[in-house]
């Protein structure tokens, strides 16, 4: 049904086509931007009527009968111009019914949109997978259609936003909440996986504890938001936590300090480094872009793959020869060289490439490339060697490695929060980009389901527009073939126009929170209509544009606050809790 009453009337003295038109605003009653109107019009030959939906996003008001601005005053303030005050409302239509690409017709009543012809005018009503996506100006739920973002239609969600205003992560995490508890994933529900790269502090470290605001006066509000958009209010159920080990420290202790419990460490070994090819994300896109440099670091990389997988066959022949078990805790070359520390390696690359008494192994290990390409590798090699080193061990045994190992696919739990806000820039590329690799490779083998989200903010230093490095080249074929594998990337960053195009281009849902002036203007939110734009530039904290492929326009919605907490400062503590924590401080 429509509002009982008509809200205004289709404008005579402007244009009405088929795709927008005017609405003249009857005087006594209010049309506001993102209201949904629906249109009711007769075909001029009388054979049928034809419906017209659509979304206000431009109103005015302007005395009719002024000529000069000193008018104004000689209204406003005298009383002495006869003028009538214009309201008038510009529609972007969104849907037509029947599809009959004819124009309204001047006069023609026009009303709110409510119920079935609101999910009408938004085509809520034939998304075969709604899922919520916020809530709309006029209190109602929006949705998107999970079918554009699982993969079945179309996959993969961009997020833009002001740093700290357009609450990028905190949209992203509600949308995973919104898929985790909706019915869409029905029988797919326990094995679809979501692993978040966790870039700031130790906030989302907290997501399966229950945010304090839902224990206290402001509960009522928030719950009824939630009732709204029918979504449980409870933390993340199935949660795992992987951290960094601590820098120059013998034990593998997570370097974490404002949660302990529940904390699992993560790293790879020196052979893990060599077999499955992770050596390139050791350098960055700047590293590759000179020279023959990035020809040398495939050259390595496949010689090391060699020498690991006839080091992982003699260590067979050996346990089988012995009849026993034997633990190898290092990378090795047939057995002369151990390989203990990330150090260890270096030196063992230097002496391959740069060692003058052996020139045949030179000539194996560089190629075509001549000594000073070596040179520059192995000074970057010493370069990030402080800042991967307590990630890359030689040291631990086969069963040790087995234990820090972060698979996602394998977990038992829903979402694995992986914390790399404490390594350097080029340590957290080399993390992102051998996760995502081990991931995509594991995908490959084993086909598209179960789905796995990948949330990953600041994607404009992983995939630039400019430059070329593994990890761009990695996102790239993610976000172009990742729909088929049931990889879908939630990318997130404060300027879409310096992430590479394949990769925001490839996103069927678009995402936009409070922009800077500059970045608006971009040709990257030509989705947004104008009036959209300039709004963008002063959204409030949870409220966003949100696009999809079935909508035409642009919806505005905000996001209750979140049943879970996202800092330590938001976990509601029980009173047992509360009376435990005293018992503990009267203790010391």
């Amino acid at each position: 049904m429509t509002s009982t009453q008509a809200i205004g009337y289709v404008l005579g003295t402007q244009e009405a086509t088929p795709l927008e038109f005017w609405i003249a605003v009857d005087s006594e009653k209010v049309l506001h931007l993102d209201d949904v109107i629906e249109v009711k019009t007769h075909r001029p030959d009388n054979a049928g009527i034809v419906y017209f939906y659509g979304v206000v996003d431009y109103v005015r008001t302007q005395y009719e009968g002024a000529q000069f601005d000193t008018d104004t005053l000689l209204v406003a303030k005298k009383g002495i111009l006869p003028v009538n005050i214009s309201y008038t409302a510009h529609v972007q239509v969104t849907r037509i019914e029947p599809e009959e690409y004819l124009p309204p017709q001047p006069g023609d009543e026009v009303y709110l949109a409510v119920d079935k012809q609101l999910a009408s005018a938004l085509y809520f009503d034939s998304m075969d997978t709604p899922i919520p996506a916020g809530i709309m100006n006029n209190g109602n739920a929006a949705y998107f259609n999970y079918s554009f973002i699982n993969g079945e239609k179309g996959a993969h969600v961009n997020i833009s936003g002001v740093s700290g205003v357009a609450t990028k992560t905190s949209y992203a995490l509600f949308l995973l909440y919104s898929i985790f508890n909706s019915p869409v994933l029905g029988s797919y529900k326990a094995n679809t996986k979501a692993l978040i790269f966790n870039v700031k502090g130790e906030d989302l470290f907290f997501l399966d504890k229950l945010n304090k605001i839902y224990g206290n006066f402001e509960k009522q509000n928030n719950q009824n938001k939630y009732d709204l958009i029918k979504l449980p209010v409870q933390p993340f159920k199935s949660t795992s936590f992987r951290a960094a080990p601590k820098r120059d420290s013998r034990t593998v202790d997570s370097d974490l300090e404002q949660r302990s419990e529940g904390i699992s460490v993560y790293l790879w070994s020196i052979r893990e480094l060599c077999r499955d090819r992770l050596f390139r994300f050791l350098f960055t896109g700047e590293d590759l872009d000179r020279g023959n440099l990035s020809y040398l670091v495939t050259t390595v990389e496949e010689r090391l793959a060699r020498l690991a997988e006839e080091n992982d066959q003699s260590d067979q022949k050996r346990r089988r020869k012995l009849q026993a078990h034997l633990q190898v805790e290092a990378f090795g070359e047939e057995g002369k060289t151990e390989i203990k520390t990330f150090r260890d390696l270096i030196d063992f690359l230097e002496d391959k490439l740069l060692n003058d008494e052996d020139r045949e192994e030179n000539r194996r290990w560089l190629g075509r490339n001549v000594p000073a390409t070596a040179e520059a590798m192995i000074r970057r090699l010493y370069g990030i060697s402080s800042e991967v080193s307590h990630l890359i061990r030689g040291d631990l045994s086969p069963d040790e490695v087995a234990k820090y190992q972060l698979n996602p696919l394998a977990s038992d739990a829903q979402l694995t929060v992986t914390d790399i806000h404490k390594l350097s820039a080029r340590a957290q590329k080399f993390v992102v980009g051998v996760l995502l690799q081990k991931l995509f490779f594991q995908k490959e083998k084993q086909g598209r389901e179960p789905v796995v989200f990948i949330v990953l903010d600041e994607l404009n230093k992983y995939a630039p527009r400019d430059g070329r490095s593994p990890i761009k080249d990695l996102l790239v074929d993610i976000a172009e073939r990742g729909r088929s594998l049931g990889i879908i990337l939630i990318g997130a960053q404060q300027t879409a126009s310096e992430v590479e195009r394949r990769v925001v281009g490839q996103a069927a849902i678009r995402v936009v929170g409070r922009l800077d002036s500059a970045e608006a203007e971009r040709p990257e939110y030509n989705f947004l209509t104008g009036s959209c734009r300039k709004r963008a530039l002063f959204l409030k904290s949870g409220t966003m544009f949100v696009h999809q492929p079935e909508v035409p326009a642009p919806i505005l919605v905000n996001f209750p606050f979140p049943a879970y907490a996202t800092r330590k400062e938001e976990v509601f503590l029980s009173q047992a809790e509360i009376t435990s924590i005293e018992a503990d401080i009267d203790r010391f």
